[in-house]
Formats: structure tokens, C-alpha cells, sequence
């Protein structure tokens, strides 16, 4: 038990039993409310979180402006972490590299002077090497912090004081965007431009119940650092910015070239000499690193993804130059860029999600409209709260001048009251009905100032404060002038940001890409003709051009010929093993014929215990006669038995003793099939009673008693069946008459015409 004297309560007594999931749950909210409103999420007024809005007005406390000099980063993030931001020095440094980076924001709020990181990826020097100061941007988005806009809270130790908004009516938010991950909740708005945020902004205060169609008539979208396109169509941004979520595709530009007319358009090509060219890229997608980039295409290349791309290069400087170089110059520039958006991040999203701080400090996501419209209250009421500060400081000094007034219209007896009288104060008070500033004032006045062309300044700038005064007030009693005088300023801020100066001129194009070409990546091979031959064994190759089939190619001791075809690197081809599966190479992809090829079992998985029995040319719609040693078989589309792994695709269904034997391919002119048994008995049928399947044992096509089936071959009926005679002579015999072996499928059969080979092969 904890012995305690009177004074002192027991600490036991302020123990609390509750349970642990609704203490953790209580906890835990305070935890993330802390994350969302105090970390990650802008405030919709100033568009800052509080780590970026302590950076600037530390800097503005050490005197950083725009037109003064530099200072250490290291002064900077020492005063911030001190005085305003407890955190680690790494992170507020981060930050502040960021508000330097013109490839990070759209309008940099601090101005760097040293390595502040690139857009490869590189850090920032440390911040003892580099130096830094305010932007005019900045400065103007801390207009009036002196003016009584807003209101100060003390920071975290109580020692200072930090403002809670910046009160500038640079619209910072969507000028410059913001992104952030808090507890259940993140934000992602892109940077825009200030000129079509202004054009939108007074289109709203002209008419607050303007439609969301029409903002965007003078709103287009993002405006990003990097430039790029933005290839949605209009009505996919204009859904995303209603809503407040969405996604927008992003992609880099190609330099400007001459088209065949002569005219400057943006294709990238640069011609080269004997009708080479290459392609040339000037902008990349926002928050897409370029060396990142880089090794994205270059990786493409190695594995041979991108095999009509020969090359790419980085010629950069200050300036983004990436050098595309084709593998031939045959090759279609279009089919070149629409696969480099497909395949790397030339063309990326960026997931729009307008998520902020209202005046509230209420977290929510808001369409464009309501946005905007909070962000005009805003403004409106910093407008007022100016007007009411700047009448409390015009009061106070017609106070003062209405004294000093007096003071000069009784100067004699104000100089006799001030050299007889030991308290001459409260005596000029009750003599000419003075206030004790007033009183005060006159004490405290110099002699100097007694001259008479003082009296003529003081009733001049009676009359100015007088006239200053009741304009404030008009201001403060009419809505009208309020947003005649927030137009006003938003018209000069345009001037400033418009789109015919550097910093304000559109950087991210707006244009709706065309529809997507479909292409495989079969288009992007360079078409070449090939000849393929496959051992016994297992090794294959592909040697340039048509070869005759039968010519001396070179094989290990002891292998030899399987199959040889002519083919073009274009071609696909299947590969059927006696266990029912079938595998697909590309003839691009076969190893060259200087040697002996590699072993196909490299680059597919084919059972060490199963054979090939047919390598077939793949055609789109073609089909094939798939056909078991039992007899048993079925028709299938070449188009079903394309396999996208090694592993291959199992279509012939087969068991211990069973395995598939032949595989024809059906011209689209056969009608009919002809099956030769080992018994010798032949059956011809129509291809009709053949089923057409994609995997599956098939139907009986000829029924054995003993042994099992020889060959299969389809064929037109009217042009009869036709066989190599034997010996060397090379005549070929033709049976026209088929009506003795044309049966029901699945019959036995009879013996073939003469002179069929004893070998039982069509």
C-alpha cells in the first residue's frame, strides 16, 4: 500500500478501469485527428501544411525576402525546429528542398541558392552547403500578416507566436498543389494555373450559382511543372473536378519537328542523314524521374520487350533530351510512341484528389466550385478584417492629429501651461477637452515640429485619414464593394501571373489523345525471313533467310534433322508434344544458325519424357487436326492453342498409353478426312462430322480391333487422295474415286487403293 502524508492524494486513486479497446480506440483518434489536421493535409485558405507555412515565416522572421540576400538552410531549419517545429531536422529540410524545386511546384516559394536536387532523383546538398531566401510568390502569399488579417497562436513551448493562416490572395493550393497521406484519408491535387484559377474565381463572384460546365470553359486542368499532356477528354476532367476524385493521364512531350508539309509540329523526329531518324522527348509526366525513366527503357530493350527500339540516350542539360534511336528506319514513329506510353512512364496517372482543411479545420473533398467558393469567403473575410484593423489604426491617428490641432491653435497657452505648471497634463485635459493620448502626444512633441507649415501637413492628413475612413466603412457595410474590391486585386494578381509572362504562361498542354491504336507486340518485329529447324534431339535454331529445306545444316554427333520451315521473325510457332500440350515461340526470339542452336527445353517447359511430333506456323483463324494413336481426334483453332507461358497449354487429354500422334493442318478448302489404321484400313469421312473443341480426348474417328492408328490427313473430295509412289522416280498417284472408303465416322474401314505406302503415311 503507497503511504502517503495528508497533503498528498493517492496516486492509485487516479487510476481508471476501462476497457482496453475503447481506451486504444480514444487514443488512437486523437492520434489521427492530430495527423490530418496538424501534418498531412493543406489548409484550404493558404494551400500549406503547417511544417511548409513555419518554413516561410521563419524565413520571413529572419528577414529572407525576395530582393535580400541568402542564408544558410542549416540557419533556417535550425530556427524552424526550434522555435516552431519540433521534428526531425532531415524532414523539415526535405521540405524546404521541395518548396525550392521548379520541377517540384509549379510556383517555387523559396529561391535556392546551391544543389537543391534534380529531376534524375538526386538529393539536395546538406543544408550546411546550401542557401536560401523567399520568393516574390512567397511574399505575396504573406501579404498582410501585419494587418491584423489573421489570428496568432503561440507555438508549442509558448515562447513565440506563429500565424495560423497566411492571409496572401495568391491562391496557393491549386496554384501549386499538394499531396499527403494521413490516418484513413490522403490528398493529391496537382499544380494549375494561376491565370485560369483567377478567370474561374471571378466567374464565380459574379455569379455564385455558375454551373460546373462553365468554370471549366475558363478552368482546363492541371498546369504541372513538367509540362506534358494531359491526353483525357475534356468531360473525364470536368467529372473529376466536379466530384473532387479522379484520375488524369499525364504524358511527356515529343520536341517539336517539321512535318512532310514543312510545318513545326510536335512529332520529335529528327531527320538524320540516308533517311535515319530519331525520336526526341522534351518533357516528361510529372513526378516521373528521368533516370527512372531511362532504365525503364533500357530494361525494355535488354529483355527484348522493345525490340524496334535500338536505343536510348540522354543528352540533357538544363533542358530534358532523351534520344530515342529505332532499329530501323522503316519503322513507324507512331507505333514507337504509342508502345512507349503503354509500356513505361511516358504516360502515367495522376490520381486528382482534392481532399483539404476547410476554415473549420474540418477535413472533406470538394468539387472545383465549392472550393473556390470557400476560398472567396475566405479572402472576403481577410478583406474585412484588414478594413476593421486599418480603421482602429486610422482612429488611433486622428486621435493624435486632432490634438496636435489644437496643440497649434493654442500654442501660447499650451507652451504657458508646459513652463508654469508642475503638472501641466491633466490642466491642458480640462482646458481644451483633451484625451490622455492626446495630452500625451503634445508633451512628447518636438520643438522643431512647432512650425507653421506642420499645422498645414496635419489638417491634409486629417482630411485624407477622414476620406480613408469612410470608404473603409462603405467597404465594411456593402458586399458589393467587398467583391468589387476582391475582383480588383484578383485582376491585378492576373497581370502579374498572366499567361503572357514567363512564369505565368501554361506549361501542361490540354488535348484529347486519339483512341488507342490496339497493336501487339508482335507489330513492333522487324519483319525478316527465316529458316527454323529443329534436331531430333531438341535443339533449334533460325537461320537468316529461305534456306533449302534440305540444305547440310550443322547438328551435334550423333543428332540430325527433325523439322525445317521456312517462316518470317513475325511468325509464331506452336510446338506439339505427344502428351497433349502445346507450346509457343516467337521465330524473333530462336538463337541464330552459327552454331547448334539452343536446346528448346531452354525456353519452354516440355517434359523430359515426352517428344515432339509436329512444330506448326501459327495463322490467325486457321485450324488444326489434332489426332490420338488411339484413334480418337478433334478439330482446333490455332487461336486456342496459343500459349502465353513456358508451362505451354494443355489441349489433347491423355492417359498412360494414349498420346497424341498427328497433327495436320486444315486448309480452308478440305471438306473431308481420310484415317489409315496400322491394320491397314482406311476411312474417309466428312471434316463436318469432326467437332471443333479446345481441349478434350475428341470423337472416335476410325474403330480398331488390334493396333491403333497410322496417319490422318484432311483433304477436298473432289481432287481425291493423292501419295508419293516409292523408289526414286518422285510420281505422285492420285485415287479420285473415294465412294468404296467414304463412310460413317468412327467405321472400320477397308483396305487402301494400290499402291498405297506399306508405311501406312499419307
Amino acid at each position: 500500500m503507497a503511504i502517503t502524508t495528508d497533503n498528498e492524494p493517492d496516486p492509485f486513486d487516479a487510476i481508471v478501469d476501462a476497457p482496453f479497446d475503447s481506451a486504444l480506440s480514444q487514443r488512437y483518434l486523437v492520434y489521427a485527428m492530430s495527423t490530418i489536421t496538424a501534418r498531412s493535409l493543406p489548409d484550404l485558405r493558404d494551400g500549406l501544411k503547417p511544417v511548409h507555412r513555419r518554413l516561410l515565416w521563419a524565413m520571413r522572421q529572419l528577414k529572407l525576402d525576395a530582393t535580400g540576400a541568402y542564408k544558410k538552410s542549416a540557419r533556417v531549419v535550425g530556427d524552424v525546429i526550434g522555435k516552431y517545429h519540433p521534428h526531425g531536422d532531415s524532414s523539415v529540410y526535405d521540405a524546404m528542398v521541395r518548396l525550392a524545386q521548379d520541377f517540384a511546384l509549379r510556383y517555387p516559394l523559396v529561391q535556392g541558392q546551391g544543389n537543391f536536387g534534380n529531376i534524375d532523383g538526386d538529393n539536395a546538398a546538406a543544408y550546411r552547403y546550401t542557401e536560401a531566401r523567399l520568393t516574390k510568390t512567397a511574399m505575396r502569399l504573406m501579404a498582410g500578416l501585419e494587418d491584423g488579417t489573421v489570428d496568432f497562436q503561440p507555438t508549442y513551448n509558448g515562447e513565440e507566436e506563429e500565424p495560423e493562416i497566411f492571409p496572401g490572395l495568391f491562391p496557393n493550393l491549386l496554384a501549386n498543389g499538394s499531396s499527403g497521406i494521413a490516418v484513413g484519408m490522403a490528398t493529391n491535387i496537382p499544380s494549375h494555373n494561376v491565370a485560369e484559377i483567377v478567370d474561374a474565381t471571378l466567374l464565380l463572384i459574379d455569379n455564385p450559382a455558375v454551373e460546373h460546365a462553365q468554370l471549366m470553359e475558363v478552368f482546363h486542368g492541371p498546369d504541372l511543372p513538367t509540362g506534358g499532356i494531359v491526353v483525357d477528354s475534356p468531360a473525364t476532367i470536368s467529372a473529376a473536378y466536379a466530384s473532387g476524385r479522379g484520375a488524369i493521364r499525364v504524358r511527356g512531350r515529343f520536341s517539336t519537328g517539321r512535318d512532310e508539309a514543312g510545318n513545326w509540329e510536335e512529332t520529335g523526329i529528327e531527320k538524320l542523314g540516308g533517311g535515319q531518324w530519331q525520336l526526341v522527348i522534351s518533357e516528361i509526366p510529372y513526378q516521373v524521374q528521368k533516370s527512372k525513366l531511362i532504365e525503364q527503357i533500357a530494361q525494355l530493350i535488354a529483355d527484348k520487350k522493345l525490340p524496334i527500339l535500338e536505343d536510348v540516350r540522354d543528352e540533357s542539360d538544363e533542358q530534358i533530351r532523351l534520344v530515342l534511336v529505332p532499329k530501323s528506319r522503316n519503322i513507324d514513329p507512331d507505333l514507337l510512341k504509342e508502345s512507349l506510353f503503354r509500356l513505361t512512364d511516358l504516360e502515367n496517372r495522376f490520381g486528382l484528389n482534392l481532399n483539404v482543411l476547410d476554415a473549420r479545420r474540418t477535413p472533406g473533398v470538394l468539387g472545383l466550385k465549392l472550393l473556390l467558393q470557400e476560398w472567396v469567403i475566405s479572402q472576403i473575410d481577410i478583406l474585412l478584417r484588414r478594413s476593421r484593423h486599418r480603421l482602429e489604426k486610422i482612429a488611433a491617428r486622428l486621435e493624435l492629429v486632432g490634438g496636435y490641432i489644437i496643440a497649434y491653435l493654442n500654442l501660447d497657452r499650451i507652451i504657458e501651461i508646459i513652463r508654469t505648471e508642475d503638472e501641466p497634463k491633466p490642466i491642458m485635459m480640462a482646458e481644451f477637452d483633451l484625451t490622455d493620448r492626446q495630452a500625451e502626444a503634445i508633451l512628447n512633441m518636438r520643438l522643431r515640429s512647432l512650425r507653421k507649415l506642420e499645422e498645414m501637413e496635419l489638417r491634409k492628413e486629417q482630411a485624407d485619414l477622414i476620406a480613408e475612413q469612410e470608404e473603409l466603412q462603405k467597404l465594411l457595410d456593402d458586399p458589393k464593394l467587398q467583391k468589387k474590391r476582391l475582383k480588383r486585386d484578383l485582376n491585378a494578381l492576373r497581370k502579374e501571373y498572366g499567361p503572357d509572362t514567363p512564369l505565368g504562361r501554361r506549361r501542361t498542354t490540354i488535348a484529347e489523345a486519339a483512341p488507342t491504336r490496339e497493336f501487339s507486340m508482335d507489330a513492333m518485329i522487324e519483319k525478316e525471313p527465316v529458316t527454323v529447324i529443329l534436331s531430333a534431339k531438341g535443339w533449334i535454331k533460325a537461320a537468316k533467310g529461305h534456306l533449302p529445306l534440305d540444305s547440310d545444316f550443322k547438328f551435334k554427333e550423333g543428332d540430325g534433322p527433325a523439322f525445317a520451315m521456312h517462316c518470317q521473325t513475325t511468325d509464331k510457332l506452336l510446338v506439339a508434344v505427344d502428351n497433349g500440350r502445346f507450346y509457343t515461340l516467337g521465330a524473333d526470339k530462336l538463337p541464330g544458325a552459327r552454331g547448334f542452336g539452343e536446346p528448346i527445353r531452354t525456353m519452354v517447359d516440355i517434359d523430359p519424357e515426352a517428344h515432339i511430333i509436329a512444330v506448326v506456323i501459327y495463322k490467325p483463324k486457321g485450324q488444326l487436326l489434332l489426332a490420338a494413336n488411339t484413334g480418337r481426334g478433334f478439330a482446333a483453332e490455332m487461336d486456342e492453342l496459343l500459349a502465353e507461358t513456358r508451362k505451354g497449354r494443355g489441349v489433347v487429354s491423355t492417359k498412360p498409353g494414349v498420346k497424341l500422334a498427328v497433327v495436320r493442318e486444315i486448309a480452308a478448302e478440305h471438306d473431308h478426312v481420310a484415317v489409315i489404321g496400322d491394320n491397314r484400313k482406311l476411312v474417309v469421312f466428312g471434316l463436318s462430322e469432326v467437332p471443333i473443341l479446345a481441349k478434350g480426348q475428341g470423337v472416335t474417328l476410325q474403330r480398331y480391333k488390334d493396333g491403333g492408328m497410322a496417319d490422318v490427313i484432311t483433304l477436298k473430295l473432289e481432287d481425291g487422295l493423292s501419295w508419293t509412289m516409292g523408289g526414286d522416280s518422285g510420281r505422285t498417284r492420285t485415287e479420285k474415286d473415294l465412294l468404296p472408303w467414304k463412310v460413317a465416322r468412327g467405321a472400320a474401314g477397308r483396305l487402301p487403293p494400290n499402291g498405297f505406302p506399306r508405311d501406312n503415311k499419307f
